[in-house]
């Protein structure tokens, strides 16, 4: 293949994390592109895997949520998760080491199609399940099997796989196939923009329960009260800077959204014994946060990716720094771009200015995944005299 002919394939990446009630959720978007050669085969086209003559040019992402209707968390009765949605119950720990729902799909039994949130549910509600007869059977004259507990029947009709992949991973279900919404119509006040709707949106309908609801436009989103125990959808949107076309668009669905943790309980900090002498008295604070970038499954196996995620740190991170009530904050491994987009003005509304310095290794990744030290210092307190 000549310089010439060069083919190349243009993917569109789309991950979030976990949603937890109060907790801000970002999409992780990414479009790339990647030249064939000979021994490439051919990729199918699809709205978010396509080969182009060219590599994919500089674009912008619109966003696009919505809030799916209630379903059932695990078909087994005996379950604590049918009603409840904390996440201590929703938690490795509790699910058993494994975060992964089952479903039935012997289509003889009387459990088909339904879903529990774990094996050993599913486990226990299979001591429950009988034989469904046939039609021919049935015609014969057949007795059918009465259940052996009260669980109940499984309906079999309408989709039901339609959202068998959580937004945990790169892959989605795409199951909306309509035009996306221009960059230029998006809010860009932030907040719960419920009557921003277009006429081309299927889900705006709100006459029936089974129907997705759009909720916002807004790259971020803070899930509601109303949203516990639902599934949200976001759909991401490529879109040309230079010419506005439309390149890819990709829509994943989440796992239920969580309701609010309990707050933590306050530590027991190591004060150090005050020095002598009669001079002015302030307090110093140091914490090593965990930048997001070492915040893994893979470092931290035993940890649920919701505790991992950044968004959900950050906040208890500077309500325990402001309870502590520090003159001045020394902090470690404070990722780059999380000082300039979380940090610093959060730090700044609580009375504090501050400074950064990051290492001088190389980015992990996109600019500013590299983590270094930030000093915060009371303003009615402190004024910077020289910095190096």
């Amino acid at each position: 293949m000549n310089s010439k002919d060069a083919m190349y394939s243009w993917h569109l990446s789309l991950r979030v994390d976990r949603p937890v009630e109060g907790c801000s959720i970002r999409p992780h978007a990414y479009m790339y592109g990647k030249k064939l050669d000979d021994r490439d085969s051919s990729t199918n086209n699809s709205t978010h895997n396509k080969v182009c003559r060219e590599p994919p040019p500089n674009h912008e992402f619109s966003y696009r949520w919505f809030r799916g209707p209630t379903v059932e968390p695990c078909a087994y009765e005996g379950c604590p998760r049918r009603t409840s949605f904390s996440p201590h119950d929703w938690s490795k720990h509790a699910l058993g080491g494994s975060g992964c729902s089952l479903q039935c799909v012997s289509a003889q039994s009387s459990l088909y199609k339904a879903t529990f949130c774990n094996s050993d549910c599913f486990v226990k509600a299979w001591k429950t399940q009988y034989t469904i007869q046939n039609s021919s059977d049935t015609n014969n004259g057949n007795n059918i099997p009465q259940a052996r507990s009260s669980t109940p029947l499984r309906k079999r009709t309408g989709s039901y796989c339609d959202d068998d992949r959580s937004v945990g991973s790169s892959n989605s279900g795409n199951d909306v196939n309509y035009i996306p919404a221009t960059p230029g119509e998006i809010s860009v006040n932030g907040g719960n923009n419920n009557n921003n709707t277009t006429m081309n949106n299927p889900y705006s309908t709100q006459s029936s329960e089974d129907e997705w609801i759009e909720i916002s436009r807004d790259q971020l989103y803070i899930p509601h009260t109303e949203d516990i125990g639902r599934k949200l959808k976001v759909e991401a949107a490529a879109y040309s800077v230079e010419s506005g076309e439309l390149l890819m668009h990709r829509v994943v669905k989440t796992d239920l959204v969580l309701s609010r943790t309990p707050e933590p309980e306050k530590r027991n900090l190591v004060t150090a014994k005050p020095a002598g002498g009669g001079g002015a008295r302030f307090r110093i604070v140091t914490y090593n946060i965990l930048a997001e970038i070492y915040a893994t499954q893979q470092q931290y196996p035993y940890a649920d990716l919701w505790a991992l995620s950044w968004d959900f740190r950050f906040q208890n991170i500077i309500r325990e720094i402001v309870d502590v009530g520090p003159d001045i904050v020394c902090l470690q491994e404070v990722q780059a771009d999380h000082y300039e987009s979380h940090l610093y003005n959060a730090m700044h509304e609580a009375g504090f200015e501050g400074v950064y310095k990051q290492k001088t290794r190389q980015a992990m990744g996109m600019t500013g995944k590299v983590d270094g030290c930030a000093l915060f210092w009371r303003r009615t307190k402190f004024h910077l005299v020289e910095s190096y």
